[in-house]
Parts: C-alpha cells; structure tokens; sequence
C-alpha cells in the first residue's frame, strides 16, 4: 500500500514566507508552481510548495543559507534541497529573470487569513513554457482551458522572454 502524501500547511508556509521578509531575509516573495497553478485551476497531484524569493542580499543563491538556518530554529526540518513544515517539502528559489518579473507582478492574496502573492497564470504559462517538461505543458493546456487569461499580458510575457507556447 502506498503512503499518502502530508497534507500541504500552506498557511504555515505562507507564515513563514511573510516572516522572512519582515526579517528583512528576502525581499519578496510569491508562490510559484504547482501550488501557484493550483490556485486558478482544478487540483492535481504535488510533491512540493515552490516559494520564489528577491533576495536581500547580492547574488543568485544569496540568502539561501540564512533562510535555511532561520526555519531551522523554527522547528523545519531539512530533506536534500528542501525545508519540511509538518512532512511537506518546500523549496525556496531564488527568482531572476522572468521568475523575478512573476515576484514582482504576482496576486496579493489571502490564504486562511494569511496574507500572501502567487504568480499571475501569464506567469505560470511563460515559466511552464521556459522548462517544457510534459507536465509543465500540460499545466500550460489545463490554465488555457480552466483560466480566464490576459492575452495580451501573456503574449507580451513570451516575446520578451523570446519563448512559445507548444502547438496544440
């Protein structure tokens, strides 16, 4: 028998997310990913929260250390490249690029009472649509169909970033 997945503490992450930047750790931050997707569209199946930070600091891994080291004291447990709150991995990346661009432009939210950002679907398709895994393009096809889109957004998103969106 298969053993069930933890059940995603989002809010938990979310928390912690927003403490880091009140640390003053990152600068900002969004959820990114599947859990991203997720919000706009009928869930599927993830192995992991993805939470892109602006780093406070210089460089592109900038940051990852004390972020480790501040959840730690925090009770998270680390598990290869990710952090684990109550058994679910989180991983924090560091944004550049479009994913920096998906930070700064992403949703403010609310999750059970906690504020938070999640990327903009425009921003999902183009990051889905820079990596080309067959479930990035499937996540592209199910916000196509189950999201209302910016059309204009998401075509100005691929052309500066010089990408495509797979032929149907």
């Amino acid at each position: 028998m298969s053993e069930e997945p933890p059940a995603i503490p989002l809010a938990d992450v979310l928390r912690a997310a927003n403490e880091l930047v009140a640390a003053g750790l990152i600068k900002d931050y969004a959820l990114g990913g599947a859990l991203a997707a997720i919000y706009y569209v009928e869930p599927f199946t993830t192995y992991d929260a993805d939470i892109i930070f602006i780093s406070a600091e210089k460089g592109l891994a900038a940051g990852i250390p004390a972020i480790y080291a501040h959840l730690q004291k925090r009770g998270w447990r680390v598990e290869r490249e990710h952090l684990l709150v109550h058994g679910f991995p989180v991983q924090f990346l560091a944004a550049a690029g479009l994913t920096e661009e998906a930070v700064r432009e992403a949703r403010t939210i609310e999750y059970e009472g906690v504020p938070a950002k999640v990327f903009r679907p425009e921003h999902i398709i183009a990051i889905a649509a820079s990596v080309g895994r067959h479930k990035d393009l499937a996540r592209i096809e199910q916000l196509l169909e189950q999201t209302e889109i910016d059309r204009t957004l998401l075509d100005d998103i691929l052309r500066r970033y010089n990408l495509q969106l797979p032929k149907p």
